[in-house]
């Protein structure tokens, strides 16, 4: 940080962003982490928002240090340089623009803050896939989300509408828990996570998995004590 960056995008997907024309040359004055967007912050307001999904590394080290393969982004500095490997997501912008909803791992998280936001959105989105909305609350995946909603009993296909405060926040208060456990290094059970066709530990009914969203990412659920709707087609 404070040091004027060399970018370059050497992968196509990373070069297909935009991203390293922009950038290059700027002065990276800041990098902050927010649920699982870190965003980079560079003179003149313009700021990076980097989310590794399941796939994505950064890595830090030596400065023209030899390499294999063709990461998204490099960002070189007079000493080190920052490589981003798989990166699926880049997006360039404001601190406006990006609207990132607060981080679920903060210090002092307000759920019901959090609570309010879910409530804002269409009451006609599946609960399962307005919780990965990074603009409603910042830092839940894939995992904290099937996890969470088995314990709070919520089929990810259920509608906000049809789900009680109650409800919402006990899901809330599960991905929290859950996820500071994992900050903290302690390691617990997947009870449905990439457990589909398997019996569920609490009902014996097989996991069943599906796509949800514009993304498609795949919900995990239990048809047998997670209340809610079929999934559409289904």
């Amino acid at each position: 940080m404070g040091e004027r960056v060399a970018v370059e995008a050497p992968h196509p997907r990373g070069a297909a962003t935009g991203v390293a024309p922009r950038l290059d040359g700027r002065r990276l004055l800041a990098v902050e982490a927010v649920g699982k967007n870190l965003l980079l912050r560079f003179e003149g307001g313009v700021v990076l928002r980097s989310h590794l999904r399941m796939s994505g590394r950064w890595r830090l080290g030596r400065a023209g240090a030899p390499r294999v393969g063709r990461p998204w982004l490099v960002l070189r500095g007079a000493e080190l340089e920052a490589v981003l490997w798989n990166g699926p997501v880049l997006e360039l912008g404001r601190d406006r623009a990006l609207r990132l909803g607060p981080d679920i791992l903060a210090q002092h998280a307000d759920l019901e803050g959090i609570l309010a936001r879910l409530r804002s959105t269409d009451p006609r989105r599946a609960v399962g896939e307005a919780l990965l909305d990074q603009r409603l609350v910042a830092g839940i995946g894939n995992v904290w989300r099937a996890e969470a909603l088995f314990a709070a009993r919520i089929s990810p296909w259920r509608r906000l509408a049809d789900a009680s405060d109650a409800e919402l926040l006990a899901a809330l208060e599960e991905a929290r828990r859950l996820m500071r456990a994992s900050v903290e290094g302690v390691r617990s059970d997947r009870r449905v996570y990439r457990r589909a066709g398997r019996p569920c530990p609490r009902c014996g009914t097989r996991i069943r998995s599906r796509g949800q969203g514009d993304d498609n990412r795949i919900a995990y659920w239990c048809p047998g004590c997670q209340e809610g709707e079929a999934p559409p087609g289904a």
